[in-house]
């Protein structure tokens, strides 16, 4: 029996060994194939990059998973407990596998088998960092052992703070949301600090499966899980019991954060800063880079552009008719049904940047009204709300004239609008069930405000709707800037030589170019006005005068100076640019006049104040002015630091001045008068028209801040007979600056020091006498002034203000009218 007895420990011995070794060969072929795991020091996962106003606010996120990476010391304990309860209660005491957990997951196991039940994997916190840093998620038996292993070392290389850490940061959620920074603000639109219990015990119990906790399609099963993760809180000492079961009351809250920004009408703004950043930095940087962009707009300033303009298009639009019903649906009584499987097959477009307006189905139209049916507001695609209201016959009048052939077609509502026509709406008073009919305009146009000083760009309008389309018309459509190019002819022509009361020659010219003549004229008129200054010119705006005088200085020089600007990459120097023939954008013309605002400093237009890493650091600035006195220790009777300004200096500040007062007069008395309501302040600006008005412009500024604007049809075509950029495009610039003004203090150009102030007569240009009517007082600068003899450009002749003064009546008057021929 002994001898048996020594037979069998011998054999068992051999066949313990045999197995040893086996194990042995086996995890050391295990541990070949691990993964580094000293990765993980380095680890930085993908997270959102996100784009702030310059206020602070949130505009938008970019991410391909919507991640924010929180440090475990920004993690509320009670958000902590939440987790270890749910997932492992012994985290802080186990050395990567929990034995007990083990052992009770085996016995489970062992006691479903034939349930049909999924086995219990008993994955520490350890474990699941190992699985998903390092491994796959296959449910082998190899992975399990990998696991195991890659847990140990993992316990052993970083402290329990880190690995909760990574863990809580790389967790899917669900609802396309990583890490529990990034979770907490999509189903509750709350920072992390802000979770109550029982939404921290929710957030903790979606790991184990999202989609079977769905908060909508599965709430009573979410219920039933957080309802388990806040009694395992209890249990574990973390909350107490009468904390448990109030928190067990609360419903389960889930609020899903609509859209990814709070800054209204920032759509084209926002698209801006991505592509620049896409530009800079790449694509990848840009969706899981964590890049914090503070942004130079201005929310009040964007709302109010976006809304003047708006404005604009719909009432410039709805002059020129109706372009009929978006789309047709069946009117049975589940037409609400059928409206919201319209707007959910993306068949007519929701314009979420038009707050006001909402779609609409025609359930009936007589010759006094029209019946409606809403849009459902309350999101049940089976059971949506069924809202009506009327539109009464006088708040669609405009609708009567038909807009592809421009008249009248219709007496009432019934001959516009059928029963089962889809249409947009806004209500006449909020809350009330009276609408007007809306229609998104066929013109478009495209807006930037800025700051003159530091290029900062204040607002940004791209179009009537981003919903509608998202070609951005302020930084992308290449448009003919007409008129409005023309202040810079004149700063070329004040920064070489020639004055405010310069003369040149109102009369129709020819320019002969092989076989072909080109004749300009000015608007409304052929003949011209006879001989004038060159405030005159600018002021009512002289296309023949101006012709002339880029002409007499050479358009070399005209085309340096619109490059110097940062109008044109490279201009053609023929004689139709200085009429504004080329293309350019409406970023590049604001631009160019903040330069002239500013006293000539030449800037660099921007969206973007600053960027952050995910660590905070900054690694761009658009400040570049250095201070080296600002970060002094301590005072010490020392004088204010001053920043130094190292910018190019692109125009003569004097010019500037000049170019500047001309262009008050172009507000006061000339193509804009009257449209400009703010009196409290200096505004200066240019109209533009294109020829056959197919673009419409206005740029103006004040000391603080300037704006510009065209509108036009994307595919070029006529705006109408009588369309000038004084009379569209000057008053939606004076209505944005009457509201902005609100926002900034008064201010007055400042004069250069050393400009001299001379009164002249307003057409010879010389010397006015006291007591001379039709006389300006103009600005000089030092070593100029009125001209001795009336000189015009354009001819040669000329003639001493002593002949004019001796001169008959009839020439006085001749020269006075402008008759040419005379002088």
């Amino acid at each position: 029996m002994i001898r048996l007895i020594g037979y069998f420990f011998g054999m068992a011995c051999v066949l313990f060994l045999g197995v040893a070794a086996a194990a042995a060969i086996y995890l050391t072929g295990m541990t070949k194939d691990l993964p580094d795991y000293e990765v993980l020091a380095s680890y930085e996962p993908p997270v959102a990059t996100r784009i702030h106003a310059g206020n602070g606010a949130l505009m938008s996120e970019y991410a391909r998973e919507r991640r924010l990476f929180l440090p475990i010391q920004a993690i509320p304990d009670r958000v902590k407990a939440a987790f270890l309860s749910a997932e492992d209660k012994n985290f802080y005491n186990h050395p990567g596998v929990d034995p007990f957990g083990l052992a009770r997951a085996v016995l489970n196991n062992l006691q479903n088998i034939g349930s049909g039940r999924r086995p219990e994997g008993a994955s520490t916190i350890t474990q699941q960092v190992a699985k998903n840093f390092l491994l796959s998620a296959d449910q082998t038996m190899d992975r399990k052992i990998k696991e195991a292993i890659l847990s140990f070392r993992i316990e052993q290389a970083y402290s329990k703070d880190k690995i909760l850490e990574l863990y809580l940061n790389e967790i899917f959620f669900g609802l396309n949301a990583y890490g529990i920074a990034g979770a907490a603000l999509t189903y509750f639109d709350k920072s992390v600090t802000e979770l109550t219990t029982a939404e921290a015990a929710y957030l903790a119990a979606l790991p184990k499966g999202p989609n079977n906790y769905h908060p909508f399609r599965h709430e009573q099963a979410a219920l039933e899980r957080r309802n388990w993760v806040i009694d395992r809180m209890a249990e574990n000492g973390y909350i107490t019991q009468v904390d448990a079961d109030e928190a067990k009351t609360q419903p389960l809250g889930v609020k899903p954060r609509r859209g990814s920004g709070s800054v209204m009408a920032s759509e084209y703004f926002s698209e801006a800063v991505r592509r620049q950043l896409i530009e800079r930095y790449g694509d990848k940087a840009l969706y899981e880079g964590g890049l914090s962009v503070r942004t130079s707009l201005d929310p009040d300033l964007q709302v109010i552009a976006s809304r003047v303009m708006q404005n604009a298009l719909v009432d410039y639009d709805e002059r020129r008719g109706f372009h009929g019903a978006l789309a047709s649906i069946e009117t049975s009584p589940d037409w609400a049904l059928s409206l919201g499987k319209l707007l959910s097959e993306n068949k007519v477009p929701e314009l979420r940047d038009v707050p006001d307006w909402t779609i609409a189905v025609v359930l009936s139209a007589s010759a006094h009204d029209v019946e409606i049916g809403l849009e459902s507001q309350n999101g049940n695609k089976t059971d949506p709300e069924r809202k009506t209201g009327t539109i009464a016959a006088e708040d669609m009048k405009w609708a009567y004239r038909d807009a592809a052939n421009e008249r009248k077609t219709a007496k009432g509502p019934d001959g516009v609008l059928k029963a089962g026509d889809v249409i947009y709406v806004e209500p006449l008073k909020a809350g009330g069930n009276a609408y007007r009919l809306r229609q998104p305009p066929k013109v478009q146009g495209g807006f930037v405000a800025m700051d003159p000083n530091t290029g900062r760009v204040l607002a940004m309008v791209g179009g009537f709707s981003y919903s509608q389309s998202e070609f951005n018309r302020a930084t992308q459509a290449m448009r003919q800037p007409g008129s409005s190019f023309k202040p810079f002819v004149y700063a070329a022509a004040l920064d070489n030589g020639y004055t405010p009361a310069s003369v040149v020659l109102d009369a129709p010219i020819e320019i002969v170019s092989g076989n072909q003549v080109w004749r300009p004229s000015n608007y409304g008129e052929e003949d011209g006005t006879g001989p004038a200054t060159l405030r005159t010119g600018i002021e009512k705006s002289r296309n023949q005068m101006t012709v002339r005088l880029a002409q007499d200085m050479g358009m070399d020089l005209v085309a340096e100076y619109a490059e110097r600007f940062g109008i044109y990459d490279k201009m053609q120097p023929y004689l139709p640019m200085a009429l504004g023939s080329g293309e350019t954008t409406v970023m590049r013309m604001v631009s160019a006049y903040a330069v002239i605002a500013n006293g000539g400093k030449q800037i660099k237009p921007t969206v973007i104040d600053r960027i952050q890493d995910r660590y905070g650091k900054t690694i761009f600035r658009h400040e570049e002015r250095g201070c080296e006195a600002c970060n002094a220790k301590g005072w010490a009777n020392q004088e204010e630091p001053v920043l130094v300004d190292n910018r190019e200096q692109v125009l003569d500040p004097m010019t500037a001045y000049q170019i500047t007062s001309m262009m008050e007069g172009v507000v006061q008395r000339g193509s804009a008068a009257g449209k400009i309501p703010v009196k409290d302040r200096s505004v200066a600006g240019k109209t533009g028209t294109t020829n056959d008005a197919k673009d419409t412009w206005f740029v103006g500024f004040t000391p603080n801040i300037v704006a510009g604007l065209y509108l036009g049809f994307d595919t070029p075509a006529p705006l109408g007979a009588r369309a000038t950029g004084g009379g569209l495009a000057a008053p939606i610039f004076g209505t944005f600056l009457e509201q902005a003004a609100k926002l900034m203090p008064a201010e007055k150009f400042q004069v250069p020091d050393g400009m001299k102030f001379i009164a002249v007569n307003r057409k010879t240009g010389m010397m006015a006498f006291d007591g001379e009517p039709d006389t300006i007082v103009e600005a000089f600068k030092p070593g100029t002034g009125p001209a001795d003899v009336f000189q015009v450009i354009g001819e040669g002749e000329y003639m001493t203000q002593e002949q004019i003064l001796d001169s008959s009546p009839q020439a006085q008057q001749a020269i006075t009218s402008g008759a040419s021929g005379l002088y």
